[in-house]
């Protein structure tokens, strides 16, 4: 079954259309139709196949084959991961430059919802294997019968088709009774996540009903008052009185049959009841925690190590680093920008490169410097990196006063309580010391911290077994229950299970109230219920359940013990999801996504993190202000992992930065989103490119290391900033950064300085401004006077001369070329020798001067082939390639200038840079059309020239290489020639039709129908004749009307054959 899913471009603001950008959207998606593959490759990342698209009505239609594909496009829908991809695909750089326009911009999707879910429960059926609820009037009716499974109100069952149309069999997940029900008593559960989850996390036994649902009651704190009388009846249950206060410890959670409490009567502290108090007494967690607390919103805000912001702050001052101080600069600046910084790009140090392989980071980018949106920026803070997850996650403690205990067997010493009374004494503590949270964290890190002189484990517990019997001996219960906890911990981490069990029951039964060391209370319950759960005890699990739950989700700030911790949130998660408690299945769903990141499990973490991202957007009332968890940066680091490169760039941009200790900042959000724009799909983004995309994001950076005065971060991002506007041919906007870059360098200190100056000089020059220019070099020679740093002399000489040239002081340019040159000399640098040779021969040239010209150019050509080839010096010498060509035609030295350009196209080649084979392209079809004409070798660099448009996606530049092409073809006369000819003429027609350019569109068709008449297809003429016709008719240019109609009539005028035919045009 197909959906349609359609797009709407509107403003944030006024919540209206915007009728130019969503036309501009449906052009991008018409010239997408006639090749798809970036189309097909977008929604195939969002688990959805593309059947068409169908720009007129601004929609796609798509189809899933599978239920994971409807479940994962669903979730990204939910999370609006869908809109922000289509914008992605659909807005060009334009659009991305203008950051007040793109911030005011969404692209909105609307889908037929009941029909997505119609296509997920016909997969479902069609699979014949899901979770169900019993519908009641069906089921009711059946068991008045006495036929089939008998239910309850609300009961899951997992249903599975066996062949027969009216009944399937079905199993209760509450009692385990397998029967048949009937297909119509079945509602099939709508969410994909609990279809999913149900399946790969079943467990041996029902459900336990401890648990129950909730009637939209929230979870509370603080203090509450007791309805009832109650005399507990285990040592750990809190004895209370009517009307009592009681203090909650940590949560209540609706639903749940106990919570940890204190009377402020009694100072006691023990299990509560839930049905025995009046939560309405209770304060709510407070606005958008919902079920968390606010200790816990900050902890799990930070990402895993290789997403950390330190990473990309690292980057960053690799990529803002310039080699511009030590390598010159080739100086012909005064053709167009676009061309010429494709041939003269920014060179970068070898390690940057390599820092930047696997990111492929690029200096493209921006427009007008935009207000940074107040909404997004994080509060001053530190310049220094967040801590890592696992510091966030796990509470670290300084252990330098922790006690250590040597390992000591000796025969006779085991028999001498003296020799264990120490760590008898340490462990009999009846309340938590941070020394005990080596022995309760994953890690089992007190084999390191707490015992050392042991050769292996064994020893360890031959050990503690002695100590354990000593314990005993002396009454020591609390050591008792702490060593058997070890010994059970150490069974588990052998996986021996029944042992581990026999320890966790002894500790559990001597315990007698363990409320003064909460971790251990938790972990003995948590261990002990996982391995009544692993080994089938159904009883003994479902007595222990309700307790455990209050010890693991209730505490905030729960300290995971072990991995045996997940099958009994799973189980306390099923039962969440069977009863309907969505503020228990919230709570529980964060604990899983935290364990799960604490293991590294990235692949066992996704599909938890989505479903407690949508848990939060629906758990919350549309007025809330704030969110319980933005869990937005842990998907963006999970996605990006699973090279999901669309979604991860989604869910990165929509991630705002919030004020919060240990929250990713913008320079984090800047730097992901950088790293992952260049694996777009049919990105071509070359090796030292940075996308539009990220010009929004890179200011925010900015704006936010402005406001935590962080100079050296600020510094970077403007030298940043100044060159992605450079490439995009803002440069104005290069000039304005480079500037800002320079005041903050001279806080810094004075290489900074002259480093930032000189490329401040260097955008002035791009920029047609010699003059400013000229000031700062002169400036900056001043001052290098008093200085021995020849090759920084050179490189300001270079420069100077550069900027003189500029200003028409050829004279002078000279002297410093010469400079330049001497200074590379002096210090042996053949890479600066070339290139000043190079300017030298240029100057030259400028001057009317070829040979002279071509002496310095052939001398520049010879250094470059004594160096050792990279990216770097062999695009160089591709441009000083294209000028020894030129200056050997003004000598008539055609054959050479031939070899000159075909070899530079063989540099631009190798290194698959399209913008400088673009320049060397249209100078090689200038050489073959003008000065060495030859129709055939015309075609070939045409072609190409049509080739390199098409992977820019410049659709003017490509109509316009495809008319000229199709002259070239029509030229060679031949059938096959005409043809191609044709094809051309169809495709600059598509063109023009999807750039709705009538006029150009109309002669494309009567150019189409003159081709047909060349190749005696008559039957075609006069349909594409009157087709140019109608399309200026139809805008009422009467006077384009009338040109086409006396062309049509000329074709068949002039032409050999049904001349007669020309009358009706001319009439």
């Amino acid at each position: 079954q197909e959906i349609s899913l359609f797009f709407s471009v509107e403003s944030r603001s006024s919540r209206c259309l915007n009728s130019q950008l969503q036309e501009a959207a449906r052009k991008k998606l018409w010239a997408l139709e006639s090749d798809d593959r970036d189309v097909c490759a977008l929604f195939k990342e969002l688990s959805a196949r593309l059947v068409c698209t169908q720009a007129q009505e601004h929609r796609f239609l798509l189809t899933f084959k599978t239920l994971e594909e409807a479940w994962k496009f669903s979730t990204y829908l939910t999370l609006g991961y869908v809109g922000r991809c289509l914008e992605q695909l659909l807005f060009d750089q334009e659009y991305w430059l203008n950051c007040a326009l793109m911030e005011d911009t969404e692209i909105r999707v609307t889908v037929d919802e009941d029909r997505l879910a119609t296509i997920y429960i016909g997969l479902l059926l069609q699979e014949g294997n899901f979770f169900s609820r019993a519908v009641p009037s069906v089921w009711q009716g059946e068991q008045e019968r006495e036929e089939g499974l008998q239910l309850c109100k609300n009961e899951l069952i997992h249903v599975k088709n066996i062949g027969e149309e009216s009944k399937w069999e079905g199993m209760s997940l509450l009692t385990g009774r397998r029967g048949l029900v009937s297909v119509t008593a079945l509602e099939p559960l709508p969410d994909p996540f609990y279809q999913w989850f149900l399946k790969n996390y079943a467990v041996s036994f029902g459900i336990s009903q401890e648990i129950s649902g909730t009637a939209s009651q929230p979870i509370v704190k603080g203090r509450c008052t007791a309805t009832e009388d109650h005399r507990g009846a285990a040592h750990n249950e809190l004895n209370f009185s009517k009307g009592d206060s009681i203090e909650v410890i940590g949560f209540v959670i609706p639903g749940l049959p106990w919570f940890v409490g204190k009377s402020l009567s009694s100072g006691s502290i023990g299990f509560v009841p839930t049905r025995y108090i009046n939560p309405e007494a209770c304060e709510p967690l407070g606005e958008g925690l919902v079920f968390l607390s606010e200790e816990e919103k900050s902890s799990l805000l930070s990402i895993p190590y290789n997403g950390d912001e330190q990473h990309f702050i690292t980057l960053f001052d690799d990529l803002a680093r310039t080699d511009i101080t030590s390598v010159y600069r080739l100086g012909e600046v005064n053709f167009d920008t676009g061309k010429y910084l494709t041939m003269v790009c920014l060179s970068l140090p070898e390690a940057v490169l390599r820092s930047c392989k696997d990111i492929q980071l690029s200096w493209e980018e921006i427009n007008g410097l935009a207000t940074a949106s107040t909404s997004e920026l994080s509060s001053p803070g530190s310049e220094s990196a967040p801590a890592t997850l696992e510091d966030i996650i796990l509470e670290k403690v300084d252990d330098f006063d922790d006690p250590k205990f040597f390992i000591d067997l000796n025969a006779g010493h085991m028999e001498d309580a003296d020799v264990f009374d120490p760590i008898l004494t340490f462990l009999n503590q009846d309340s938590y010391v941070p020394s005990f949270q080596s022995f309760y964290d994953l890690s089992f890190s007190f084999l390191n911290s707490t015992f050392y002189g042991f050769s292996d484990e064994d020893e360890l517990v031959l050990y503690l077994e002695t100590c354990r019997s000593w314990a005993k001996k002396t009454h020591s219960v609390w050591a008792h229950v702490r060593l058997c906890f070890l010994l059970g911990k150490l069974c588990i981490k052998k996986i021996k299970f029944s042992q581990a069990r026999v320890y966790f029951e002894e500790a559990m039964s001597i315990l007698d109230r363990g409320f003064g060391d909460l971790p251990l209370l938790a972990a003995l319950h948590v261990n002990l219920a996982s391995i009544y759960l692993k080994q089938n005890m159904k009883h003994k699990f479902s007595s222990l359940l309700g307790k455990t739950v209050a010890l693991l989700v209730c505490l905030p700030g729960h300290s995971f013990n072990s991995e045996n911790e997940l099958e009994v949130m799973m189980y306390v998660l099923k039962e969440a999801i069977a009863v309907g408690n969505a503020p228990l299945e919230a709570r529980v769903c964060f604990l899983i996504v935290k364990l799960f990141l604490q293991l590294g499990k990235n692949d066992e973490v996704l599909p938890f993190t989505e479903h407690l991202q949508c848990l939060i957007t629906t758990l919350l009332s549309p007025d809330t202000s704030s969110v319980p968890l933005d869990a937005t940066p842990i998907l963006s680091y999970l996605y990006d992992k699973k090279y999901l490169p669309n979604i991860a760039l989604a869910s990165a941009r929509l991630f705002v930065p919030s004020v919060l200790k240990g929250a990713p900042t913008p320079i984090w959000r800047a730097g992901f989103i950088l790293q992952n724009t260049s694996k777009l799909p049919g990105s071509q983004l070359e090796r030292s490119s940075i996308p539009a995309l990220a010009c929004f994001y890179l200011k925010q950076a900015l704006h936010f290391s402005c406001k935590s005065k962080a100079v050296p971060t600020q510094r970077m991002l403007c030298a940043i900033l100044s060159r992605m506007y450079l490439q995009h041919g803002v440069l104005d906007g290069a000039v304005c950064y480079a500037a800002m870059a320079v005041t903050l360098s001279r806080m810094m200190g004075k290489e900074e300085a002259f480093e930032s100056s000189l490329s401040l000089g260097w955008m002035y020059l791009l920029n047609s401004q010699p003059g400013p220019a000229a000031d700062i070099m002169w400036q900056i020679l001043h001052s290098l006077h008093r200085t021995d740093s020849v090759t920084q002399g050179g490189a300001v000489h270079n420069l100077l001369a550069i900027a003189l040239k500029g200003e028409g002081q050829v004279q002078k340019a000279a002297e410093n070329y010469l400079q330049a040159l001497h200074k590379a000399k002096e210090t042996g640098n053949k890479r600066n020798q070339a290139i000043a040779l190079a300017n030298l021969g240029q100057l030259s040239f400028s001057r009317g001067a070829s040979q002279l010209s071509e002496l310095y150019l052939l001398q520049s050509a010879q250094l470059y082939a004594e160096l050792q080839g990279s990216e770097d010096l062999e695009m160089e010498l591709a441009q000083v390639l294209l000028w020894l060509a030129q200056a050997m035609v003004n000598r008539q030295k055609v054959e050479d200038g031939k070899l000159c350009y075909e070899l530079a196209l063989v540099f631009a080649l190798k290194w698959n840079n399209l913008r400088s084979q673009l320049h060397i392209t249209e100078s090689l079809c200038h050489f073959y059309s003008k000065v060495s004409p030859n129709l055939q070798a015309c075609i070939t660099y045409h072609e190409h020239w049509v080739s390199l448009a098409q992977k820019l996606q410049d659709r003017e530049m490509e109509d316009n290489a495809r008319q000229t092409l199709s002259q070239l073809y029509q030229a060679l006369g031949t059938s096959e020639a005409l043809r191609q000819s044709l094809d051309c003429t169809k495709q600059s027609l598509r063109i023009f039709i999807d750039l709705e350019e009538p006029v150009k569109a109309a002669e494309a068709w009567l150019q189409a129908g003159r081709l047909y008449y060349l190749m005696q297809e008559d039957e075609l003429v006069e349909m594409y004749f009157q087709a140019a016709i109608q399309t200026a008719l139809k805008r009422e240019n009467f006077s384009l009307a009338m040109d086409l109609y006396e062309k049509a009539g000329d074709t068949f005028f002039n032409g050999s054959r049904n001349r007669d035919r020309a009358v009706e045009f001319y009439r």
